[in-house]
């Protein structure tokens, strides 16, 4: 008798659709793997240890991470600085953005050159901004303090005196805001029509709709902006750098400029990678806080809210 191979069994559609599937998705996989997930364990491993970039890293234990709490004066004040940068942009933002949105959402002649307008700085490179900005702010011949002059304001040192360089750098950072803009253009434009509609019926008047129809609509979006933002400015990093060099008397001395000097200028690798794990602590922290705050205060149309 001559023996016949048995037949492969043919795979299923849906193993070939998961294997085309992956596959396709091979590419990112393989750069999330060496370029996101391989550094992150790397820098884990480096703040424990001692490391120069120029020498071996050297095992050392909770050193770096003990000296970031007793050792380190600049921690304290970098992070203090950070926390009131934070504090003051991200509402600024969130509040900004809403309202400017509410603006451009309006059926006016020339609406769309207007969106445009306000969200072409979003898009423009933080360095140039910034410089653009150093010059509005000079003390003697920028924009900003010929403004005052004509309200009897005399000049103001914004970017050398210690009072004044951080909300510098906050009003800097306003000039982004076209892109928080855009979100919220986009979530107001998804309100459905009929709920206005209704609320008319009701006998709501402008004030009533926005109150009870616009806002809970757009809680979603306001604390997408809300996350972003929160995660965006705790990694303030090329205005400071560029306008500032975290002066004034280390007024401007954010986090990230902070860890970008001890791992760059004095390479201490491992301690700033001790710093940028501590970071990503308070972020991930505040974030799993405001998902959890957000169970009471976001709206989803699906839910039934």
């Amino acid at each position: 008798m001559i023996a016949t191979a048995k037949p492969r069994p043919m795979l299923s559609m849906a193993k070939r659709r998961a294997i085309t599937g992956y596959l396709f998705i091979s590419p990112w996989i393989i750069g999330f793997l060496a370029f996101t997930l391989f550094p992150i364990v790397a820098v884990f491993l480096l703040s424990f240890s001692k490391y120069g970039v120029f020498d071996k890293p050297r095992w050392i234990g909770l050193t770096n991470y003990a000296k970031m709490f007793t050792g380190d004066r600049l921690f304290g004040i970098a992070l203090g600085n950070t926390l009131y940068y934070v504090l003051v942009s991200v509402p600024l933002h969130v509040a900004a953005g809403f309202l400017l949105a509410m603006g451009l959402n309006a059926k006016i002649r020339g609406v769309t050159l207007y969106r445009t307008l306000f969200y072409v700085p979003a898009i423009v490179p933080s360095v140039a901004g910034t410089l653009l900005f150093v010059w509005l702010f000079q003390p003697r011949i920028g924009l900003v303090n010929w403004f005052l002059s004509l309200f009897g304001v005399k000049g103001i040192n914004w970017l050398g005196r210690p009072e004044w360089a951080k909300p510098a750098i906050i009003i800097m950072s306003m000039w982004r805001v076209g892109g928080g803009m855009i979100v919220y253009l986009a979530g107001l434009q998804s309100i459905p029509e009929h709920l206005y509609e209704a609320a008319e019926i009701d006998g709501a008047n402008s004030w009533q709709k926005f109150w009870n129809v616009t806002v809970p609509m757009m809680t979603p979006t306001i604390f997408f902006n809300l996350v972003m933002g929160l995660i965006n400015s705790f990694q303030v990093f090329e205005t400071a750098y560029i306008a500032t060099g975290g002066g004034p008397l280390n007024a401007t001395l954010f986090y990230l400029l902070h860890l970008y000097n001890e791992g760059f200028q004095d390479f201490g690798m491992g301690y700033a990678s001790a710093l940028a794990w501590f970071l990503f602590i308070i972020i991930l922290l505040l974030t799993l806080l405001l998902f959890r705050s957000g169970q009471s205060w976001v709206h989803y149309e699906a839910e039934g809210r």
